[in-house]
């Protein structure tokens, strides 16, 4: 398209026209410049160090909300332990003190001895956790690494699982994706990863609720030479602007499923330091709230050992 003669007109005279602008607004502040140096000088380096102490509030109002959000975590923390140390030591004491102090039939004694056993096994997984989250948070732990085979490493823990919480076969299910001959192996630290995949299943089966629906899958990890463990409930589910908060330390969702739901918030920053620290990932997927979750734990494939010839 050709442009008319007198539109480029118009275009070069505008252009001449801000370029003058632009060069006597140039030379005039250039101008008071050289004439009034010092006052420019102040006023730059006033400007400067306005800039600097507005930087530096902004600065420390972010670091204040922060620690005041750190404070507020830990101080939940804190009360959560409380609770769930103090509660199975009441319960255990008020038994033994029932044991005491009454006479009782040898199915009642049973019953009580079953009960205490259960408190029992609550106040060692709570000390558990705060052990593990204490030692996969320091960088330098010592680990002891072998080979583990994965799928009886999580056939275990759903056994465990399924005694500690009650549960029949169908309530936790167990898949996996490699065959029979397929036994997928990792390299890793046998407590911490058991302590990983444990938090996963305990965690699907409190927030499931009175039907509990829970899949655990050994799954394969398209592109990569990766095995991965998927715990899939059909829970209350996650937003997702959650889905990444609920791995930092102390965090817990708030909202009536989180207040009814007892915890310390360091399940799941145990589960994602473990992983780190095997080379591995872990992340949280779900369709919304009321939607159920799927969390998925990644460890990298050890390279082959070569074949004897």
């Amino acid at each position: 398209m050709v442009i008319p003669q007198r539109r480029k007109s118009v275009y070069f005279f505008t252009a001449l026209g801000s370029c003058l602008v632009v060069a006597a607004i140039a030379l005039n502040v250039s101008w008071g410049m050289i004439l009034n140096w010092r006052t420019s000088l102040l006023f730059f380096f006033g400007f400067l160090f306005f800039l600097i102490i507005i930087a530096g509030v902004v600065l420390n109002t972010i670091f204040l909300v922060r620690e005041i959000k750190r404070n507020e975590q830990h101080d939940a923390f804190m009360n959560a332990v409380t609770h769930e140390l103090k509660t199975p030591v009441a319960s255990i004491r008020l038994y033994l003190e029932t044991l005491q102090k009454r006479e009782l039939d040898e199915a009642k004694r049973q019953e009580f001895y079953q009960i205490m056993l259960s408190d029992s096994d609550r106040l060692i997984s709570t000390i558990d956790q705060v052990l593990n989250a204490a030692r996969t948070s320091t960088s330098n732990a010592t680990q002891s690494r072998s080979r583990l085979d994965l799928g009886a490493l999580v056939e275990e823990i759903i056994r465990l699982a399924r005694t500690r919480h009650h549960l029949a076969a169908e309530h936790v299910q167990y898949a996996t994706a490699f065959g029979d001959h397929e036994r997928p192996q990792v390299v890793g630290d046998a407590d911490e990863l058991k302590a990983a995949i444990s938090n996963l299943v305990d965690n699907a089966i409190k927030y499931s609720g009175a039907d509990v629906q829970v899949q655990v899958k050994l799954d394969r990890v398209p592109g990569r030479p990766a095995v991965a463990v998927r715990v899939s409930d059909a829970g209350p589910g996650i937003a997702p602007t959650e889905l990444k908060r609920i791995f930092k330390r102390f965090y817990r969702i708030p909202g009536s499923v989180s207040a009814r739901i007892k915890g310390t918030g360091i399940g799941l920053f145990i589960v994602r330091s473990v992983a780190r620290r095997h080379g591995g990932r872990a992340y949280a997927q779900s369709s919304g709230v009321g939607q159920g979750s799927t969390f998925t734990l990644e460890l990298p494939l050890p390279p082959e050992r070569p074949r004897a010839i």
